[in-house]
């Protein structure tokens, strides 16, 4: 519904050292959020295109989850989740 929040999981209950989180959104598959913990990275990029995301993400820094608030009909599309790292 339009003005709630919706969040995307990735099922982990914590972010290995040695694992990068992707978020990519749209068909243009643009980076919309990234975590690197071994180089301390927790980024989220909402400026990204036409800006439809400005001010309304939110990244779990922990399980790498990624929350948009307040979404509109625009948010609407696919959205790539993408962990990348050494699995011990």
């Amino acid at each position: 519904m339009e003005g709630d929040s919706v969040t995307l999981n990735t099922d982990l209950n914590e972010i290995c050292e040695n694992e990068d989180i992707l978020w990519t959104s749209g068909a243009e598959q643009l980076l919309t959020a990234r975590i690197n913990r071994e180089k301390q990275i927790f980024s989220t990029y909402d400026d990204v295109s036409d800006g439809r995301f400005r001010d309304r993400l939110k990244l779990d820094n922990q399980t790498g989850s990624l929350t948009i608030t307040n979404i509109t009909t625009e948010h609407a599309g696919l959205y790539e989740l993408q962990i990348t790292g050494a699995k011990l």
